[in-house]
This record gives structure tokens, sequence and C-alpha cells, in this order.
């Protein structure tokens, strides 16, 4: 899909769909900066690409809702490779919590993560891409959980819908300098996270249209789509990835 020798940074990508997106970029030629907050986690996960795909995979460690930080990425991104084509902001948090007793700083900081770091990486970014002929790329990270109501995530699921709505005010910011912005919405995933619950698989499975939860590379395959040359006319949209729960949406409670 017309990816060699792009260059590529990719949020909360230690483990899980970042780790699995980071991989299809590098195995496609793009030369990838992999962040993850957790510095053990994003030395590993480079060693895993660098072992299974080859190709370029950089380490990246720190907080990506930083703004300081944010910026030493495009930087680093920049002065290495001389450009930035694909900005994948998929770090987000998720703090579960009853609403009549959610705290400030449990509600702080979901919205510093999920919605501070993407606005201000994509922000990094697009002023990066606009001095550039070919413009780039940027994907977000939402859920189905920003279209259908869950139980104890009224926090996450607002910032996540809020996702999608940058993505859409962003096609009047960056359409002329020919940067393309959307967001992919996975639903139940079988990650590392998700599969510490016994239950999870089975549940999902049973309530999924399409008779299974999504695994890794379902959401990355989408997302590498999403940044690629053939999809450079999708702009503002969100593409949810889901096996049809949003269609019917019954509860997994």
């Amino acid at each position: 899909m017309s990816f060699k020798n792009k260059v590529a940074i990719v949020t909360g990508a230690g483990q899980g769909i970042g780790l699995e997106i980071c991989s299809g970029l590098a195995k496609e030629g793009v030369h990838v900066f992999l962040n993850d907050i957790d510095a053990a986690l994003a030395s590993n996960a480079v060693k895993k690409i660098m072992e299974n795909e080859g190709g370029n995979c950089i380490a990246l460690p720190g907080d990506s809702s930083d703004t300081l930080f944010i910026q030493q990425m495009v930087d680093t991104a920049v002065t290495q490779f001389g450009q930035l084509d694909i900005v994948i902001a998929n770090a987000g948090i998720t703090l579960f919590g009853d609403f009549f007793t959610y705290s400030p700083e449990a509600f702080f900081r979901v919205m510093q993560v999920n919605l501070g770091g993407t606005f201000f990486l994509a922000q990094a970014a697009a002023n990066q891409m606009k001095l550039q002929a070919s413009g780039g790329s940027l994907l977000f990270t939402s859920s189905v959980t920003g279209h259908q109501a869950h139980k104890d995530l009224a926090a996450y699921g607002m910032s996540k819908a809020a996702l999608e709505m940058l993505a859409k005010n962003l096609v009047i910011e960056l359409s002329q300098y020919k940067i393309n912005v959307n967001t992919i919405a996975p639903g139940a995933t079988l990650t590392e996270r998700t599969l510490d619950d016994r239950e999870y698989a089975a549940t999902w499975s049973r309530i999924t249209p399409m008779g299974r939860a999504a695994t890794v590379s379902d959401i990355a395959d989408t997302a590498l789509f999403l940044v690629s040359e053939k999809a450079k006319h999708i702009t503002g949209q969100t593409l949810i990835v889901d096996g049809g729960w949003t269609s019917i949406s019954p509860s997994p409670f």
C-alpha cells in the first residue's frame, strides 16, 4: 500500500493493538517510532518487531499526554528521517467508575491522556506535515463505547466520542495541506489486558453477530488501510470494527 520509507509515530504501542500496528507498518517498510509510557514494554516491543519483521523500529518511551514530550517525538522523527508521514494516536486509558462517585482525579486523567494527548500530538504532527508537499495521515483510536453506552464508562465513552468529532473538525483545518484524518473505533478485542478476564472471549463471542471478538490483527489491518495511499480521499470518518456489535448492541453484563 505504498508505505516503503515512510515515517510513522504510534503511541501506546508497547502491546496489544498498538504493537500489532507497528509490526504491520515495519513489515511494509515504514520507519516506525514506537511509543509507550512503559520504557521496558517499549523496548521489548521493538525487539520483538525487529526479530520477527526486520525493518526499522525505534522505541520512544514517554508520556504521550505530555506536550513537551509530544514535540520531542515529532522532532526526533524529523531529525532522523527528514519527514513525518503517519501519526497514529493510539494511547489511551480506561478508568472504570460509578458516575455518582467518579473522582475528579480519574476524570481529568482520562481526558488528559485520551483527549489532550491526541489533540496535541495531532497539532504537532500537522504543523510538520503542512510543510511537506506530500502532507500526511493522522489516525485516532476511538471505541464502540463512543457510540453505545457502557456501565461505569461515562468518562471514557465521552472521551472517545470527542475524538471522533475532533477528526471531523480537523478536515476543515488540514485538507488544504493534503493531510487526511480519520478515527478507528474497535469493539471487543482480544489483547493482553482483556484476556486477563476468563469470561471475556466467551461473552463477546456470544453477543457479537460475527461470532467472535476481534483480534489485534483485525484492528491493525484496518488501521493500516486508513493511513495508506489507498485511503487518501477518506477523511473525517470513523470506521467501526466490531463484528457488527453496535448494530444490535446486546449488553455484556
